[in-house]
């Protein structure tokens, strides 16, 4: 039995390709490279983190399947024959079109985004670091008095 976050039976559910336990093997750890996160920390992830990096899992699993000399490959993104040329995008050589869309799902591997109030959103800027005690000659102090 191979550690994944797929079976080989739901690599069938989800994409109708039989696959081996090696190539379920291989899969996962394309994923756990791909996703900086290994197996045995799954006890530590969000449901919704697993079932994204299984999806992940099966349709990479699916993908190798068809896949011939995978691991010989020279990294590239433009590649021509007999007057045919193809650019891949990204690690288009090494990662399922279909894994690349589940891991972008994975919290982690989202947009780290951050928004900062504007002035115009009704508070001035913070000065500094509120949490720090040099700040406080920016902040205004008043004790609490239990109502609005």
């Amino acid at each position: 039995m191979v550690n994944a976050w797929a079976t080989a039976q739901q690599v069938i559910d989800t994409t109708g390709v039989s696959v081996t336990d090696q190539q379920l093997a291989q899969a996962q750890s394309d994923i756990e490279i791909f996703s900086n996160r290994i197996y045995p920390d799954k006890d530590r992830m969000r449901t919704r983190d697993l079932y994204w990096l299984g999806q992940a899992v099966a349709r990479q699993a699916a993908w190798l399947a068809g896949q011939f000399g995978l691991e010989t490959r020279l990294d590239a993104t433009q590649i021509q024959q007999d007057q045919v040329s193809t650019t891949l995008q990204g690690d288009g050589l090494v990662l399922a079109p279909m894994a690349a869309r589940a891991l972008k799902r994975v919290s982690w591997m989202r947009s780290r985004t951050v928004h900062i109030r504007s002035a115009v959103e009704g508070a001035g800027p913070i000065v500094g670091d509120a949490l720090s005690d040099g700040s406080d000659e920016h902040m205004v102090w008043a004790p609490y008095t239990g109502g609005p």
